[in-house]
């Protein structure tokens, strides 16, 4: 049975996560919340849940002897996969903007920044957006046509390259809905709160083999 370890660092979405793990997994994933750095190293996938701000959850995730150390030999020697959820993304960048300037894991090269609506968009964007594809990926895999998922956000993830955005969004202006890069899966929106869309997205990543 695979292993899948959903990290608590103190983030809020974390037990709507293992909810919709267990369910998306059916009963062939061990879903392991924890915050052990051992535990990561015998996890076969790695998930990385986020809400709140940017310098909280950076801080509150280095606050733990270890488990920066240990998800990157998980994740960037070892190759398991990983899925990063709203702040969980945005993480994997160089810098976040928010409550001024904080170094992030520098996975996937870019800037975390304040969301630029439309005039007469409110800020933070709460509810259902659709998705559009920058390509095939098998996360986003049998979504069907015009897919909607469920965003609450005030920050996005600006990648240096384009190439790392799998799925865009439009508030007014486009911005990355999900980042793809090897073995690196995020989405800017809540699987967990996105129904049949986001269990989809979940199945699809627990039998990803990038």
């Amino acid at each position: 049975m695979s292993r899948v370890a959903l990290i608590d660092y103190g983030s809020g979405n974390l037990h709507s996560c293992g909810r919709a793990l267990v369910a998306a997994a059916g009963g062939g994933h061990d879903i392991q919340i924890t915050a052990r750095p051992e535990d990561l190293a015998g996890a076969d996938r790695i998930v990385l849940p986020g809400v709140g701000h940017f310098a909280d959850c950076a801080g509150a995730l280095r606050a733990i002897p270890g488990l920066i150390e240990a998800l990157e030999e998980a994740v960037l020697t070892r190759g398991r996969p990983f899925l990063g959820i709203c702040v969980g993304m945005q993480l994997m960048a160089g810098l976040g903007l928010e409550d001024g300037e904080t170094p992030g894991l520098g996975w996937i090269h870019g800037l975390v920044e304040g969301l630029v609506p439309a005039p007469g968009l409110p800020v933070p964007h709460v509810g259902w957006n659709e998705l559009a594809f920058a390509g095939d990926h098998p996360v986003l895999a049998g979504l069907g046509p015009q897919p909607h998922a469920y965003f609450t956000h005030s920050y996005v993830f600006r990648p240096e390259d384009e190439a790392d955005v799998a799925a865009w969004c439009s508030y007014g202006a486009p911005f990355a809905a999900a980042l793809a890069r090897g073995n690196l899966f995020g989405t800017q929106f809540h699987p967990e709160k996105s129904q049949t869309v986001g269990l989809t997205i979940l199945s699809n990543f627990l039998r990803w083999s990038p």
